[in-house]
């Protein structure tokens, strides 16, 4: 291939690139910059423009309600993470199964998870609400619940707790289970035959072979579940507000509260970057875990 036709193709790749690098660049990459500018100032939406320097960043360390909020997150991650990785491998193992109804059973699954998070919101409201909840509802059929008697599901901050995470999931569970499926799916139909041949029953199948199969999966999962939970913010704001009395606002939320409500866009600004530091130390250290494992195997 001649110099000049080099050239061509060169110019010709940059050109098809270039749309979507000068919109990359135009709403990421310059809204990062702009925030990070944006965090070492005291920056207001009216007002002047003051620079604090890194004062913004040191705030945090005494700020006991992001201290709260923070912690408020890390609570729905312990929560949310493990619950929606199980339940995802449970459905994917269903939905793998050579039964009629599996195509119907994948649909079932992942059909949440193309809905809002105000109409999932609005479900979860609807089935946890007192009086008329369908929860509270099937707790009177069965007698688990005395006639009279309610859970008031949205106030008790352990009850509400548990109302954002099964919402969370059954709304979530879809992709990871989609993930899950498309593993399964890429397994040998050889290595269960093998397998049966040596006498090897289903749950020890599942055991030492799919679950070892099915690890970097596992990995990918983990790391995008815990990303996503950080950044819990639409399902807690539409189904307690934070509430009760502050006990389930996570940090999106109050950062949101500080730049939009009080009007402190550079301490907010300064607070998403720690939440950015945050998840790449998560994400390092799963790697971290990830690459240990795989020389483990490989040993």
């Amino acid at each position: 291939m001649s110099r000049s036709r080099k050239i061509r193709d060169m110019a010709t790749g940059l050109g098809l690139c270039f749309p979507f690098l000068a919109l990359y660049t135009v709403f990421t990459i310059w809204p990062v910059i702009q925030g990070l500018y944006v965090s070492l100032h005291k920056w207001s939406l009216m007002g002047k423009v003051k620079f604090v320097g890194l004062d913004n960043y040191i705030k945090f360390l005494s700020d006991q309600k992001f201290i709260d909020a923070l912690k408020h997150t890390i609570i729905f991650v312990a929560l949310s993470v493990p619950f929606l990785v199980i339940m995802a491998l449970i459905l994917a193992l269903f939905a793998n199964r050579p039964v009629k109804i599996r195509r119907g059973l994948r649909i079932a699954f992942y059909l949440p998870s193309i809905i809002s998070v105000s109409v999932a919101s609005f479900i979860a409201k609807y089935m946890f609400a007192p009086y008329m909840g369908f929860v509270n509802g099937v707790l009177h059929l069965t007698g688990l619940l005395k006639s009279g008697s309610e859970i008031q599901w949205l106030i008790d901050t352990n009850h509400a707790w548990a109302v954002v995470t099964i919402m969370t999931v059954w709304w979530t569970v879809g992709f990871s289970m989609l993930l899950y499926l498309s593993a399964l799916q890429d397994i040998s139909p050889e290595i269960y035959e093998a397998a049966e041949i040596d006498g090897a029953a289903k749950w020890q199948q599942l055991f030492s072979i799919v679950l070892p199969l099915l690890k970097p999966t596992t990995y990918l999962i983990v790391m995008l579940q815990i990303i996503a939970s950080f950044k819990v913010f639409g399902q807690i704001q539409l189904i307690t507000a934070g509430g009760p009395a502050g006990s389930t606002k996570p940090l999106i939320q109050y950062i949101y509260e500080t730049g939009f409500t009080k009007n402190n866009m550079g301490y907010a600004a300064a607070m998403s970057y720690v939440l950015f530091a945050i998840l790449v130390v998560c994400t390092l250290i799963q790697k971290a875990i990830q690459k240990k494992g795989e020389q483990k195997d490989e040993a």
